[in-house]
């Protein structure tokens, strides 16, 4: 958007935000989540690494949500990625087939079709064709966050999480579940890092893989899509303070955060979700490129105080 005419100005993704905050028709609704939040955390505390909170944070979940298309689409490449750095990413064909049926299923919704309208207007993007096709390298292209393998994606690393770890004295103790290591995301430096999904939280906690310490921020809003930052040991690796929509849809939060990384990449976003201001931070990979100079996106999260 380096033009006047494809600028985004902050008063259009206040609106434009709340217009797809009003698109999110497969979120979850009153009694499909009940969460038990426990301990709030101090500012001294979030580094710690003490389970303050003896019960999951999920008391329940109606997983009849996780039949809706995009749900089980996104649900579906959750298992695609090895958790640690350094190591290359080996794509399948299936693979790259649930990538398409992702974003098939996710540009169906009113939501994501809006969002395309907006961009097109602005003259990002001529047809829905190279939207998605602009979103599949942008989210799913493999770059390098190791040693030179081609070991990791945007995509990976938010949603699913990211790891290098330090050897078995990075871990918290006992309870590592190595069998399970299909189903973890990236770990780094004995840290977890990305990891900013509550489906892929619920999924993990309820295979006893994460264990939820407490929470150092609690949003203002009183229906779902609602945000929480905390803290958390997945696998034996911990993360100090992690940000995460709770109940929204897969096609909600990747359409905020493609928005802001095209938007405002580098930068705070800024965003109205039922009148409440909410700001997103992305970051896009500067080592590669993709498609003549276009940015992969590195991460994307809310922000919370």
């Amino acid at each position: 958007f380096s033009s006047s005419a494809g600028s985004i100005s902050a008063a259009e993704l206040l609106q434009l935000s709340e217009e797809l905050y009003g698109l999110d028709h497969n979120k979850a609704r009153p009694g499909d989540i009940a969460l038990n939040p426990q301990h709030r955390a101090g500012p001294d505390e979030t580094g710690e690494r003490q389970d303050r909170s003896p019960q999951p944070l999920y008391k329940y979940v109606n997983e009849e949500l996780f039949s809706k298309p995009t749900y089980a689409s996104f649900i579906k490449l959750l298992d695609n990625y090895q958790r640690a750095t350094g190591r290359e990413e080996e794509v399948t064909a299936e693979e790259l087939q649930e990538q398409d049926n992702f974003l098939r299923e996710v540009m169906k919704t009113e939501l994501m079709k809006k969002l395309f309208s907006f961009l097109q207007e602005k003259g990002r993007y001529g047809s829905e064709q190279e939207f998605v096709e602009d979103l599949k390298q942008m989210w799913f292209g493999l770059y390098s966050r190791g040693d030179g393998e081609p070991d990791s994606s945007g995509f990976e690393h938010i949603f699913s999480g990211t790891a290098r770890p330090r050897g078995r004295g990075a871990a918290l103790g006992p309870g590592a579940h190595p069998g399970l290591s299909s189903w973890l995301g990236e770990v780094k430096k004995g840290k977890v890092s990305g990891f900013h999904n509550w489906i892929r939280f619920y999924l993990l906690e309820k295979q006893g893989v994460l264990n939820y310490f407490s929470h150092n921020f609690d949003g203002p809003w009183d229906s779902y899509p609602d945000v929480l930052g905390l803290q958390f040991s997945w696998d034996g690796f911990y993360k100090e303070v992690g940000s995460t929509f709770i109940g929204c849809s897969p096609e909600f939060e990747f359409g905020l955060y493609s928005l802001c990384f095209l938007a405002r990449p580098g930068r705070a976003c800024h965003l109205s979700l039922g009148v409440h201001i909410l700001s997103i931070q992305t970051y896009p990979w500067t080592k590669a490129t993709y498609g003549g100079g276009r940015r992969f996106i590195a991460t994307a999260y809310v922000m919370s105080p």
